[in-house]
């Protein structure tokens, strides 16, 4: 829509994750830092919590490209699944050939066979689970059942878990402990920062070919960063708006009135206590009094 107009390549600021777009900040730089020196280690168990749209899922992706052939990995991005359907998964996903009629006790001792294997070879397996503060407590006992087969220096199979806080609250429940004791390392997302929410819109702009000194305005992007609470898919969202906003105009600049008609436009589809919906009170006043969206 607005590629040539304002020179891209390609859509800088699509919300699909995409790694080729990854923002190396100080908390998402850290975090992925940690995953991969806790892989090396042999650690058991890693969560990894954050917030709805802090870039949980992206840097899940980011992981998975990192890791090298060293490792084989298991992606499950589904969470509702019941014990055996999470170890078929699992099976499927490390490219296991499964029987039809196999029990839970033969599924368990080929996937135990499996891991030996890998290990033998070695290298190490590492399961992601996406969303996981969404597994069942039976599902989460499968998961910590199924790293009880360990080498003298490390576990047959490593577990990194990405999930929204509610995970953190999960894993504290009594009927847990077990799990919980074996987690090595936590981690957690922050949002950017209002310097940073500056420097992430010029780096996607950037990659995507486009102008990243001055396309948006040092207005647009207080009023982005203030809206959206530093979250990186609310940003991506209103600054895609506001671009759209600007080619409506015929515009080559992204301003804060641009920004504003962004967030009026994207308040409504937004929890109602999320920075973003509460910014819009602020922002579509302006527009009341002229009856229309500025």
């Amino acid at each position: 829509m607005y590629l040539e107009h304002f020179g891209f390549r390609e859509y800088p600021f699509s919300l699909t994750p995409d790694t080729d777009y990854f923002y190396d900040s100080h908390s998402h730089g850290d975090v992925l830092n940690v995953l991969q020196v806790a892989l090396r280690q042999g650690e058991g168990f890693i969560a990894v919590s954050a917030e709805v749209g802090l870039g949980k899922t992206l840097l899940c992706r980011l992981l998975l490209r990192k890791l090298g052939k060293d490792y084989v990995t298991a992606y499950v991005p589904d969470p509702q699944l019941s014990p055996r359907t999470l170890r078929i998964a699992l099976a499927e996903e490390l490219g296991m050939l499964l029987g039809a009629r196999w029990t839970d006790d033969q599924l368990m001792r080929r996937l135990q066979r499996f891991l030996i294997n890998v290990a033998g070879e070695g290298r190490r397996v590492v399961l992601l689970l996406d969303e996981a503060h969404q597994l069942p407590p039976e599902t989460l006992e499968a998961v910590r059942l199924l790293t009880n087969l360990e080498t003298e220096k490390f576990k047959l199979l490593q577990v990194v878990m990405f999930g929204q806080p509610e995970l953190d609250r999960r894993l504290a429940e009594p009927g847990l402990r077990q799990l919980r004791q074996r987690i090595g390392y936590r981690c957690q997302l922050s949002p950017l920062d209002r310097d940073t929410t500056g420097v992430y819109i010029a780096h996607r702009l950037a990659v995507a070919g486009g102008r990243a000194d001055d396309l948006f305005s040092a207005g647009a992007v207080n009023a982005v960063y203030r809206a959206s609470g530093g979250a990186p898919r609310l940003i991506n969202m209103l600054c895609n708006k506001s671009l759209m906003a600007a080619f409506g105009r015929g515009d080559h600049q992204v301003t804060a009135r641009h920004a504003r008609r962004a967030i009026a436009d994207t308040a409504h589809s937004v929890e109602a206590d999320s920075p973003l919906a509460r910014v819009s009170r602020w922002v579509t006043r302006p527009f009341a009094r002229n009856g229309r969206a500025a």
